[in-house]
């Protein structure tokens, strides 16, 4: 496995407008950045371009991990499913019942995590997503704005169980709030 995840060079346009213009990041396997930039400024895209969800114009990539886990801007849930049910879509068997259990609870979802995610607020919805990313099998974790709907202390609580679980793994996290950069001890990258 590579040392780095090297992105050289990475050009993206939809249309005539140009989303990414010839950028470079190195990121070591293993640590952390925070992406950010104005809403439409291509945090997202390039997320997507590291995650092979869509290909660059030009530019190269390499390093990418085979096994990423995703928190995306949507929360792409089964809707009548369970919490428990929507984390084990990505885990099957590989993670016990009670460790989802135990780590939803740890993320404020205790006495919901039987009911339907379709009957869950949105903060306790992004907080499902998340859970499934943390216990997904994985050796990089892309986050696209994780912390959108929770309240402050929901928030809090919810950055020092990520920072805890994701000790060892890449992480990508796009955001508007450097207090998350702050929290997770990740440097910025300005798109």
């Amino acid at each position: 496995m590579s040392e780095n995840i090297i992105l050289k060079g990475i050009c993206k346009s939809f249309g005539k407008k140009k989303v990414l213009d010839n950028f470079s990041l190195t990121v070591p396997v293993g640590s952390r950045v925070c992406i950010m930039g104005a809403s439409g400024g291509g945090k997202t895209t390039l997320l997507n371009i590291i995650m092979g969800i869509i290909k660059p114009d030009s530019g190269e990539i390499c390093g990418i991990p085979s096994k990423i886990a995703a928190v995306f801007q949507e929360d792409r849930l089964c809707e009548p499913y369970s919490a428990v049910r929507n984390v084990m879509a990505v885990t099957g068997n590989s993670v016990p019942e009670s460790e989802i259990l135990e780590l939803l609870r740890s993320l404020g979802l205790g006495g919901s995590e039987l009911l339907p995610v379709k009957s869950l607020s949105g903060g306790m919805r992004r907080r499902v997503a998340l859970a499934r990313a943390l216990l997904a099998e994985s050796e990089m974790i892309v986050l696209d704005e994780p912390f959108k709907g929770l309240d402050e202390d929901t928030r809090t609580s919810v950055v020092s169980i990520l920072d805890a679980k994701t000790k060892g793994k890449t992480l990508f996290i796009a955001t508007h709030d450097l207090r998350d950069a702050s929290a997770l001890s990740a440097p910025v990258v300005q798109i």
